[in-house]
């Protein structure tokens, strides 16, 4: 056997580019477009008072930001798990939920770091096309012989709600058939974005042992630089989750992250004031699309998705770069008529309006 046979080779995950280009308005990423709260600031100025804690390691549970999360949730600290970024938290689910050989199942169109983390942990998996309109059809996660129409055995499923690059919303009713008709896997939910506009599906944690909610301060929260996720859960599945995590790697949040996210999700406040913000220059912001000649899903999210009628997508994309605003573009079936369009501030929305206008000759 060759020293190329014996090499794990995985098709990684492509992130949205990261340019430093002056004047550019970047909306590919779905970054909130608000700095975090100034109480993260402050918590970051203190610690700098405190530096000689940095020759310590961090608290293995993070527990300083699990009980804010907890308190915040309404939830007993048990039941919270936190993680570097959500896609950390993602990726020990699968290494730790989905092992028993069977297909896990997701939609064709969602996440692409699923099928990554399948790939890389080596899990079956089988994708799950969305409906003409891009919703999730939850009739194709709940087992045939539970009236469903999934073949087999399920080893797992996993879904965000909203979905992404879609942007739409599953409701409580659905995500519920599809957990009590799972007893026996795990489910769950990927809610990156639900902080905009959409319903979360913690209140049935408290009610269903093998379900999975998992979110971020990436978006909501305004702070991606500082990498926290976290899921809640059953502390059963919790405690499993800890097992993993610290076979894997047993300090993981450092302390300014511990100590910024603590404050930032005390702030209520304003994680409400500048979710608002979002939602609302949103709608603004997908009104003027559809004047101008797109057509998108129903966005629940920081982000539209929208296909514009009036010429070629990839040619509306590079037109766009060539005018310093960057979005997200996939040429992948079914999706390659769409752009993803991260909503910034009000003024960054205007210019991209004015923008197409002037692409389309209409200024």
């Amino acid at each position: 056997m060759s020293l190329e046979d014996k090499i794990r080779k995985v098709e990684p995950y492509v992130a949205g580019e990261q340019p430093k280009v002056p004047g550019l308005i970047k909306l590919n990423t779905n970054e909130c477009p608000y700095p975090p709260s100034g109480k993260v600031k402050e918590a970051l100025r203190l610690l700098e008072e405190e530096s000689e804690k940095l020759r310590l390691y961090p608290d293995m549970n993070a527990q300083e930001l699990v009980d804010a999360i907890a308190a915040h949730y309404g939830v007993d600290p048990e039941r919270v798990f936190a993680g570097v970024g959500s896609d950390d938290v993602l990726s020990m689910c699968f290494l730790t939920f989905f092992t028993g050989g069977e297909e896990i199942l997701f939609p064709d169109v969602t996440y692409s770091f699923y099928e990554v983390w399948a790939g890389l942990y080596r899990i079956p998996y089988r994708l799950v096309p969305l409906c003409s309109d891009f919703t999730i059809d939850p009739e194709d996660y709940i087992p045939a012989d539970k009236g469903g129409r999934a073949p087999g055995t399920i080893g797992g499923i996993i879904f965000p709600n909203p979905n992404a690059p879609t942007g739409i919303e599953l409701g409580q009713e659905d995500i519920e058939r599809i957990v009590s008709a799972n007893p026996d896997c795990v489910v769950i939910v990927d809610e990156a974005y639900v902080d905009f506009g959409a319903r979360s599906a913690l209140s049935l944690t408290e009610k269903y042992d093998n379900l999975l909610v998992v979110q971020t301060f990436s978006k909501s929260r305004a702070m991606a630089g500082s990498r926290i996720g976290f899921a809640i859960g059953s502390p059963r599945l919790i405690g499993y989750l800890k097992d993993v995590k610290f076979s894997f790697n047993s300090y993981t949040l450092n302390l300014q992250a511990i100590r910024a996210g603590r404050a930032a999700v005390e702030d209520d406040e304003y994680f409400r004031e500048i979710t608002g913000k979002v939602v609302k220059t949103r709608e603004w912001f997908a009104k003027e699309l559809k004047d101008l000649g797109f057509e998108m899903t129903q966005s629940r999210t920081n982000f539209l998705f929208a296909k514009p009628l009036f010429m070629d997508t990839n040619e509306l994309f590079l037109r766009l770069r060539e005018n310093k605003v960057l979005v997200r573009h996939w040429d992948r079936p079914r999706i390659g008529d769409y752009l993803r369009i991260t909503i910034g501030t009000d003024d960054d929305m205007r210019e991209v309006i004015n923008i197409i206008r002037r692409i389309k000759g209409e200024d």
